[in-house]
Parts: C-alpha cells; structure tokens; sequence
C-alpha cells in the first residue's frame, strides 16, 4: 500500500509521545525537529528519508527497524 511505511512511523511517534505525556511541541523540541514538522510525521504526511529514520531512533534510544514496524 501507498505511504503505508509513513503511516506506521506517524502511529509509531504518535504512540510513544501520547505514552510519554508529551504534548506534540514538546516531543518535537525533544527529538529536535519542528513542531509542524512533527505533525506532519504523525499524521504520515512527510516523506522522511532513511536518515530522518535514524535520527529519530537515536533521539527515542529504539532501532531504526522498530519505527517502521
């Protein structure tokens, strides 16, 4: 399916944020990137690239694997 990888990374971010009691601005200033960038993560939107992907779990301390599963 079409952009499903991106959905799962939004669902995977959404998940982790809301079980940390982040609000979305604060996650955003967490990992490093912009808060309506973040929406647009969550929402699956963006198109990330492998190195967003990294970036991202090394921020979360999780591999890269599981923010695409």
């Amino acid at each position: 399916m079409d952009g499903e990888l991106q959905r799962r990374l939004g669902r995977f971010l959404r998940e982790y944020r809301t079980a940390k009691g982040l609000s979305q601005e604060s996650f955003a200033e967490l990992i490093g990137i912009h808060r309506t960038y973040m929406g647009g993560l969550e929402r699956g939107e963006r198109n990330v690239t492998l190195k967003t992907v990294e970036h991202l779990a090394d921020r979360l301390g999780v591999d890269a694997r599981d923010l695409l599963s």
